[in-house]
């Protein structure tokens, strides 16, 4: 399956999960989850999902409401790091946030309510007892204190001061990283694959949501709000800690480039059909939005 065929069955099946029903009382906040549910976007995560679960044997299909669910828990993340808490940004794929259409009330509930029905998507999905709690627990350490949160917090304590390389990873690995890992892991649990699996899985998660922060990084100096659809140089106005200001361009370059490398070779330990998320890694690694 080509990286657009499955995010043609990822679009559909979130738009199955999400029809709002008219005349609900709720059907205000289901609105708002929808809008930046199905506002488009790579899908890298719930791709990695259904593509590790393929090459560790499992049944994709059956996958499906697992990937949803780290497409939703992402969301929720975006939805919230957008507020005027947080980041305060106003575009998010080339459309106007979520708190700037519905209210930061609103896009606060309707993160909330994406991360609830996340875990919800999990635990009532058609895999066994076993494996379905796998999932969730690996879904659940990613977002919490050691995961995204965590590493939102760390972000906004350390604001304002010089980081040092090491301090902007512990940031990433768990802000950016966490999710990507959490992708990866929860497609072989869903198959119920090795340990050996799961740990090839988490390296490659690892080093190309590293690879992902750093071009994220580059991007935000090198390219324009129109390719990107989201503001840009907002870390440079203000003064933030980045990788492009403590490496600059050519070593962003070739650290990108040797993790790549890694991601790709760890595969090999434990995997056998993995071209597809080889190239994965490639497009990643010279994305240019």
């Amino acid at each position: 399956m080509t990286a657009e065929e499955y995010r043609l069955k990822i679009d559909e099946a979130l738009a199955r999960y999400f029809k709002v029903r008219e005349g609900a009382l709720n059907a205000g906040l289901a609105e708002a989850m929808r809008y930046s549910l199905l506002a488009g976007g790579k899908r890298i995560r719930p791709l990695l999902v259904l593509e590790f679960c393929r090459i560790a044997g499992g049944d994709v299909e059956k996958a499906l409401p697992v990937a949803c669910a780290i497409e939703m828990l992402h969301t929720y993340s975006l939805i919230h790091d957008d507020l005027p808490c947080m980041d305060n940004d106003e575009l998010r794929r080339g459309k106007p946030t979520n708190h700037m259409v519905y209210g930061e009330c609103t896009a606060t509930l309707a993160g909330d309510a994406l991360q609830a029905e996340a875990f919800g998507t999990i635990l009532r999905c058609d895999l066994p007892p076993a494996v379905k709690a796998n999932c969730a627990e690996i879904l659940a350490g990613a977002v919490g204190l050691d995961g995204m949160c965590g590493g939102q917090f760390l972000d906004m304590s350390w604001e304002g001061r010089a980081l040092t390389e090491q301090e902007l990873s512990e940031i990433n690995i768990r802000k950016t990283g966490a999710l990507l890992v959490a992708a990866c892991q929860m497609g072989v649990a869903a198959a119920d694959g090795s340990e050996l699996m799961l740990a090839a899985a988490g390296h490659y998660g690892s080093a190309i949501g590293m690879a992902f922060q750093i071009r994220d990084d580059m991007l935000d100096v090198l390219s324009t709000a129109e390719e990107l659809g989201k503001p840009i140089g907002s870390d440079l106005e203000e003064n933030k800690n980045t990788y492009m200001v403590l490496m600059g361009r050519e070593g962003c370059e070739k650290t990108i480039a040797k993790l790549t490398d890694f991601a790709k070779n760890v595969l090999d330990e434990a995997f056998e059909d993995t071209a597809f998320l080889k190239e994965l890694a490639d497009a990643l690694s010279t994305r240019d939005k």
